[in-house]
């Protein structure tokens, strides 16, 4: 959960509560950007997630939470849970209004918020369009996120996801190449691409254009911008073009995050995926061929309905077989709808337990990657407290004494936490 900001007008403040992903933050910017100007009055807008049933839940805590805390204000509740389950969260007597993912980013929906419905949800399934927002204030932010692509056309068995957020669509490689550099003319230093499904990007488009071609436009039509980094790719859809790229252009951050989910080529085909375990090995090879000084990280699944323990053990052993620095686990969590819901499913005590050794296996291999960093140079872009920031592999570092925010400066690693790296800044 991102922690609750603030837009302040005329005294009243605005507050957007963020569950989920970094798609999700993003959008909350918008939102914020747009009920200022529609000067909305001591309102909370609770930007929810459905990846997980936990994520639910804790969204529901939040919403009854912060109407005790403040009991006069409205509570505006949006998000991918608010899209595909807007019933449940009307019925809530906290709640003010359900507003869909599409109406969400509409200034229209703000300015007119007193006026509509309680429910504004339409069918996610109709949108066919996606255009980034230019959002001035992230200008002043060392790393801004600029969100590309919208929905997914695959379905994996597990995943709510894609009705949540519609079919898959790309934002024209114009616009995305203006906002860019709309960011790097004033100031920002790095962009980070996200989506829901990035590698999808241009499928939607005339001439069916790619990933790595946007991004070959991005720099060389923003050559001032110093850092461009991805958000999570599919292992299926990672082309030739796009390793030459991560190889050959060094703005172009030698960090890399893999939507793997598992390293059963069983619970593989059951997930619906379309890699197999030794082609993400292989993808994993071949990245750090081209790239030596990339870091890789992964999302992994434990406890997917069916697997036994050698299914897990194989999950388990592609850590340290596609040399992974950075996993996110995830403990499976059945979602109402889905294929996987009604699969045989694992025991509970059994998914957490298999969670929490990967996790184990995974905070290992952060610390080898980490302790690998010690005696290095490298370059870190300070963060808005000028003690910390993040070197090109997306490694955190602490700096022995302050330097100017959205700065890069080289750092001599002296040493490793387990989170973290220590350095000493030129």
């Amino acid at each position: 959960m991102t922690p609750p900001a603030e837009v302040a007008d005329g005294g009243a403040a605005v507050e957007v509560m963020t569950f989920g992903c970094r798609l999700n933050a993003y959008e909350s910017e918008i939102i914020r950007n747009l009920a200022a100007d529609a000067k909305l009055a001591d309102t909370v807008v609770v930007n929810t997630c459905a990846v997980t049933a936990e994520a639910e839940r804790q969204a529901v805590q939040a919403i009854r939470r912060l109407k005790r805390e403040r009991p006069q204000a409205k509570v505006v509740v949006t998000g991918c849970a608010a899209q595909i389950d807007p019933a449940r969260f009307a019925a809530l007597p906290e709640v003010s209004r359900v507003i869909g993912n599409a109406e969400k980013l509409q200034p229209a929906t703000w300015r007119g918020l007193d006026g509509t419905t309680r429910v504004r949800v339409a069918d996610i399934m109709a949108v066919r369009e996606t255009t980034p927002h230019l959002l001035p204030g992230l200008a002043e932010h060392t790393r801004v996120f600029l969100e590309i692509q919208q929905g997914c056309d695959h379905r994996c068995t597990f995943c709510i996801i894609p009705f949540g957020r519609g079919p898959s669509r790309s934002a024209a490689a114009e616009t995305v190449v203006a906002q860019v550099c709309h960011y790097a003319e004033r100031g920002s230093r790095e962009v980070v691409l996200t989506g829901v499904d990035l590698t999808s990007w241009g499928q939607d488009l005339p001439g069916q254009p790619t990933l790595a071609a946007l991004i070959g436009g991005i720099l060389a039509g923003v050559p001032d911008l110093a850092r461009l980094r991805l958000s999570s790719l599919d292992p299926a859809a990672v082309d030739d073009e796009l390793v030459g790229l991560i190889a050959r252009e060094k703005r172009l951050m030698p960090h890399v995050h893999l939507s793997m989910q598992a390293g059963c080529d069983l619970i593989l085909k059951r997930m619906k995926r379309r890699h197999t375990r030794e082609q993400a090995i292989t993808l994993c090879r071949r990245l750090r061929a081209a790239r030596p000084d990339i870091a890789l990280g992964a999302d992994l699944i434990a406890g997917f309905p069916t697997e036994d323990e050698a299914m897990f053990e194989r999950t388990r052993a592609l850590v340290a077989e596609a040399g992974l620095d950075f996993v996110h686990v995830f403990p499976f969590s059945a979602r109402r709808g889905t294929p996987a819901a009604r699969m045989p499913q694992v025991p509970a005590a059994v998914i957490h337990a298999r969670a929490r050794r990967l996790r184990e296996t995974a905070a290992a291999a952060r610390r080898q990657f980490l302790a690998r960093q010690t005696g290095r140079t490298l370059a870190v872009l300070v963060e808005k407290s000028g003690r910390s920031g993040h070197a090109e592999n997306f490694a955190r570092v602490s700096l022995d004494r302050s330097h100017a925010p959205n700065t890069i400066v080289p750092v001599s690693i002296t040493g490793a936490d387990a989170d973290h790296l220590h350095g000493h800044a030129a």
